[in-house]
């Protein structure tokens, strides 16, 4: 092959060339027949030929050429006399010379023992052959020798069951105290893909408690709107039935009995700074500096009506310096708070808002609020309520 470069410098020139077969299939002849009397067959064969030195080599090189088609052997019947009756013995030719028949054959693979981590399954192996027909019949096993006999037993799904795989835990689902967390559970198999088949009882939990260490009680709020007397003190009043709650709050006990039997004398309370420990459910007292806004009288006073020879009249404030402001005692109709609204929430902290109405205070009955003077009606009043914890969705 010869080239002038006509080109710049930087050319470049490809060549694709063919070489040429040297290398062919050839069909032999008959082998020798399988048996000497009695019948038997003869097939042949392919050997690789070398077209330039005109012998025989290595089958390897005539695998190099895709369009180089082995043939098939070919067989034939062959000394199909019967054999002498006087000694009755049937030679039988060595038989690694005949190829590729008889062969093995097999069966389908039974299903796997198993659906994965490891099994077994199986299938039958005979030795058959084909006549010159193409009809196929088992023959005996030593006729296939020549070749090793295929496995009957093989392992299958060896790769690894599907098992559970815990994600990581939530945050607690409360932010004091005791409650709850939970995690995302999957069933994987070993593509690492979402699946079915992992056992329930090795599930592995998916909530469980947790504990945050941060105490169950924040400040109390203070009210919105700060009432004055009487008002205030008659809020507090209503109040006065308060359960111990999460907060730390300014618990009242009963007033005593009054200290007199008849006029004008004085009870008396404890007023408590308590808090209501959420994890174990039980109360504890703190300090009165704990809890803020005011704290509830711990004394007031009290009528048992007229001692005997008194006037039924009285004037709170010539008896009494805790009533000293209480003047609308001298007015049939007065305004007075009367409980409060529903929550406005049933869980996570809402407000409650105090009723107002106009009272005849003799009767203790609702009056129409044009007969109250509308210049000493209360200030709106709130209170916090529902404060527990929603519960985890």
């Amino acid at each position: 092959l010869q080239i002038r470069y006509g080109g710049a410098a930087d050319s470049s020139v490809q060549f694709i060339f063919y070489q040429p077969i040297i290398h062919r299939w050839r069909e032999t002849d008959f082998f020798p027949c399988s048996a000497s009397c009695g019948g038997g067959y003869q097939l042949t064969s392919a050997e690789c030929f070398d077209l330039r030195s005109n012998r025989v080599v290595a089958d390897q090189y005539c695998h190099y050429y895709p369009e180089n088609i082995k043939p098939k052997p070919k067989l034939q019947e062959c000394n199909l006399d019967p054999c002498p009756a006087s000694d009755g013995y049937k030679q039988i030719m060595p038989y690694d010379l005949y190829h590729p028949l008889p062969r093995w054959e097999s069966t389908p693979w039974t299903a796997c023992s198993s659906s994965c981590g490891g099994g077994i399954q199986s299938r039958s192996v005979s030795c058959v052959e084909e006549d010159i027909q193409g009809h196929i019949s088992p023959v005996e096993e030593w006729k296939c020798m020549y070749t090793p006999k295929m496995p009957v037993v093989q392992p299958c799904n060896i790769f690894d069951c599907p098992k559970w795989l815990a994600q990581e835990w939530s945050p607690c689902t409360v932010t004091c105290g005791q409650g709850l967390r939970y995690r995302v559970v999957l069933c994987i198999d070993h593509r690492g893909m979402h699946t079915g088949g992992c056992s329930s009882k090795t599930k592995p939990h998916i909530k469980e408690e947790c504990i945050v260490p941060t105490p169950c009680y924040k400040p109390k709020e203070k009210l919105p709107v700060e009432a004055k007397l009487p008002w205030y003190k008659q809020a507090q009043e209503l109040e006065e039935g308060a359960v111990v709650s999460e907060e730390p709050s300014f618990i009242p006990e009963a007033w005593s009995s009054c200290s007199v039997s008849c006029g004008v004398g004085s009870q008396v309370r404890l007023v408590k700074c308590q808090v209501l420990l959420s994890f174990s459910q039980s109360v504890a007292d703190l300090p009165i500096d704990e809890c803020e806004g005011p704290k509830p009288v711990s004394q007031r006073a009290c009528y048992s009506g007229p001692c005997s020879g008194e006037a039924t009249e009285y004037t709170p404030e010539e008896t009494d310096p805790l009533y000293g402001s209480l003047q609308e005692f001298d007015e049939l109709y007065d305004w007075e708070y009367e409980g409060f609204t529903e929550c406005s929430e049933s869980c996570g902290g809402g407000v409650q808002e105090a009723v107002v109405t106009c009272l005849n205070k003799q009767t203790r009955e609702t009056a129409d609020e044009t007969l109250c003077e509308m210049s000493r009606r209360p200030p709106q009043l709130l209170k916090a309520c529902s404060q527990d914890p929603c519960p985890p969705r």
